[in-house]
């Protein structure tokens, strides 16, 4: 019992320090992606080449509020 309780303390802690944000085009402003960070070793703004499928090209993606 006590066993169970603290996975699932661990596991309750992981998920805290995760969270879900969204990406944007920084060209058409569309947000194209959902993904995660974890916020104590990203505390800014992220940001990746992903592909847009409205521009058609790699651009650059920010992270949203």
């Amino acid at each position: 019992m006590y066993e169970a309780r603290l996975f699932f303390t661990l596991i309750e802690a992981v998920f805290e320090v995760r969270i879900v944000i969204q990406l944007a085009c920084t060209q058409c402003k569309r947000r194209n992606y959902a993904t995660s960070k974890n916020k104590k070793n990203d505390p800014g703004r992220i940001e990746f080449k992903k592909y847009c499928r409205w521009c058609g090209t790699h651009t650059l993606h920010k992270e949203t509020k």
